[in-house]
């Protein structure tokens, strides 16, 4: 089967540290020790990196979708800095009530980025700390990896740079 390999990436709680509240504002941007770095080295190995992140924040009131867009800007502009890219950034802004089909554990952001890139999903990854991100990825057949300690997951690793070492092993 022909396509690219990914790695889908959620934002808060494996790229970012999570505040008590909603990461929306650019003074709250804090990388996960390591992320940085583990985002060079997907690059590095021939993986796009697709951030997936649901931000029911802006559905709910709490800000607007124009934080959200600054706060991704200002986290590649920093990744940038450590010579790290993230190809594209796919967020749901809809409240959890709205029934979506962008909203994880619904696949649609992730089928939105197979279609966009010609991914191949049995040869990707999908790494989150929730079992949303985990649920989104086996719908598509990504291989998944939580970065928290939980049981009965395909794999289990602490944060996103033991997730990369493992899935650098994997090629």
């Amino acid at each position: 089967m022909s396509g690219r390999r990914a790695v889908f990436l959620d934002r808060d709680g494996v790229i970012t540290q999570e505040p008590p509240h909603y990461a929306h504002r650019v003074d709250q941007l804090k990388f996960i020790p390591g992320a940085p770095e583990a985002i060079r080295s997907l690059n590095q190995n021939g993986y796009l990196v697709i951030v997936v992140t649901n931000q029911s924040g802006i559905g709910r009131g709490y800000y607007l979708e124009e934080d959200t867009i600054k706060f991704n800007q200002a986290m590649e502009q920093k990744l940038d800095k450590y010579g790290a890219r993230i190809d594209a950034i796919y967020y749901c802004p809809h409240h959890p009530d709205d029934h979506c089909e962008c909203r994880k554990p619904k696949p649609g952001m992730l089928l939105d980025a197979g279609k966009r890139f010609n991914i191949n999903f049995t040869q990707s990854f999908m790494v989150g700390d929730r079992m949303s991100d985990i649920e989104a990825g086996e719908h598509v057949g990504c291989e998944t990896i939580l970065v928290l300690d939980q049981p009965d997951m395909d794999h289990t690793k602490i944060d996103l740079t033991a997730a990369v070492q493992w899935i650098k092993s994997k090629a």
